[in-house]
């Protein structure tokens, strides 16, 4: 997960080993970091760019939540979204988000902090 400012920069940057898990699981939990540092920084608005289709989808109210795990993951996201006043989310292909895959990369090398 990174986090840049309105100019580009890079704010913060994270990743977490989850253990052996789906892609759509791990995609939730980065959203919800992001979520969780964007609110202790006081951020209003966010707008969140991801390679899951699905999570994009789901979030954007384009497809409905069917798998129980990526519910509970969904609800959270939810709540937390409702404390902004402006979100966004956009689907961009995975070369388009070298910097978090990156860090994925990482994670699933065990070499980021363990949750």
């Amino acid at each position: 997960m990174v986090i840049y400012d309105e100019k580009g920069e890079v704010l913060e940057e994270d990743c977490i080993y989850l253990g052996e898990t789906t892609n759509n699981v791990a995609e939730y939990r980065a959203l919800l970091l992001a979520l969780e540092i964007a609110e202790k920084r006081g951020a209003e608005e966010l707008q969140v760019f991801a390679d899951s289709e699905l999570v994009v989808n789901q979030m954007t109210g384009r497809y409905r939540v069917r798998n129980p795990i990526l519910a509970q993951l969904h609800i959270q996201a939810m709540k937390r979204i409702t404390t902004l006043k402006r979100f966004e989310m956009e689907h961009v292909p995975r070369e388009e988000n070298r910097r978090a895959d990156r860090l994925a990369n990482m994670a699933i090398d065990a070499a980021c902090r363990k949750p």
